[in-house]
């Protein structure tokens, strides 16, 4: 979709919702499902970059999914290094950023240096910037974001100082939040970003997202009236 006249959010938010269902649905081993939603994150991503948009935050592991089967986590944590290590190449040679939000609490110390690399050599870039939203929870980012400002002493608080605490806070509010699968809840997703965020809810899994839905998401947007409170 190519519209210079429809209004295009700077920021979009995905709830990547429905990977194991997708996997269950086409009697694939559950690991198939987050493989076949990362690729569906890489596909939908660079579309939406595209077309304008300037960030895609992605929420692809919660604090929450601690609590799956041993072997899925350790999927999930071999696949978000994989991606920090290899697939971060092939993301800096098309000039877009990406930043990783989430505690750092629980990742060891191969995961989190891969991800500190991984943001340094992307970071000046400037096509558009992949926010990956991995161990992360909503209400840890403001807890850690309170505790920082304890530490420095502060005893009345800015709604900045308080952003300025926050994971990335280079990353703006998020505009428009998409969530697949039929699910209609934010689930920890960017509660302080997502104040005034639009949502989307659409019934597909997420692997079986496809450009053509995203198009549809952005048009729902553009009718929107955004008020702001007034």
């Amino acid at each position: 979709m190519k519209n210079n006249n429809l209004k295009i959010p700077k920021h979009v938010g995905i709830i990547l919702d429905g990977n194991r269902r997708w996997a269950q649905d086409h009697n694939l081993p559950k690991f198939e499902g987050h493989k076949a939603g990362y690729e569906k994150l890489k596909e939908i991503s660079e579309y939406a970059i595209d077309l304008g948009v300037e960030y895609v935050s992605a929420y692809i592991f919660s604090t929450e999914n601690w609590n799956r089967n041993k072997d899925e986590v350790k999927y999930l944590l071999d696949l978000a290094l994989w991606v920090a290590t290899k697939e971060v190449k092939k993301v800096h040679k098309q000039g877009i950023r990406i930043r990783f939000l989430g505690s750092k609490l629980g990742l060891g110390d191969k995961l989190l240096n891969a991800i500190e690399k991984a943001e340094k050599l992307t970071m000046k870039n400037s096509r558009g910037t992949l926010a990956l939203c991995f161990n992360y929870g909503g209400q840890q980012e403001i807890v850690e974001s309170v505790n920082k400002l304890l530490k420095l002493g502060s005893e009345i608080v800015t709604q900045k100082q308080f952003e300025n605490e926050l994971y990335a806070p280079d990353i703006p509010p998020v505009d428009l939040i998409i969530r697949t699968s039929g699910e209609q809840r934010l689930s920890n997703f960017m509660l302080w970003r997502a104040s005034y965020a639009e949502l989307y809810f659409v019934n597909q899994h997420w692997p079986a997202f496809s450009k053509g839905d995203f198009d549809i998401a952005l048009a729902e947007y553009a009718d929107r009236q955004r008020r702001f409170g007034s």
